[in-house]
């Protein structure tokens, strides 16, 4: 399977890296914002949703995920000072407030969440490099 390379540019963009970064797993450490050159970027392994048929197993990759033109970034039951804190990823939300600017939230498991204001939508994902197997399978509630 190759890399998977990705650019949201839109809300329809926005739901298509939603889906690959769903159940990835970070540590607060990976999460590094940088004011001065409005980005904020996560170092993240992704759950490889996309082969995830059964006839290989399942794998995760290591990713990053890059949001441009950041304005602000805040941040709930999340505390830069436990940087080994294990986060898990559900999904990313974008509501437009004065087009083209918005918020997109990082909805997290367990309630934490990050709110990024944007000048304008600007999130690409990377994948970094190999895969590696897992036996587990990420499951949700109704699944």
């Amino acid at each position: 399977m190759s890399a998977l390379k990705l650019l949201a540019l839109d809300a329809e963009d926005l739901e298509v890296v939603s889906a690959q970064v769903q159940d990835a797993v970070l540590k607060v450490g990976d999460i590094h914002w940088r004011a001065d050159e409005k980005r904020l970027v996560l170092a993240l392994n992704r759950f490889a949703w996309e082969g995830a048929n059964g006839r290989r197993g399942f794998e995760r990759r290591r990713a990053a995920l890059h949001l441009a033109r950041v304005v602000s970034v805040k941040a709930q039951h999340l505390s830069p000072d436990r940087p080994n804190v294990v986060l898990e990823l559900l999904a990313l939300r974008f509501t437009e407030t004065d087009a083209p600017s918005g918020v997109i939230d990082l909805v997290f498991a367990g309630g934490a969440t990050l709110r990024v204001e944007v000048e304008c939508l600007e999130v690409g994902l990377a994948d970094l490099g190999a895969a590696w197997a897992t036996d587990h399978c990420p499951q949700h509630d109704g699944a």
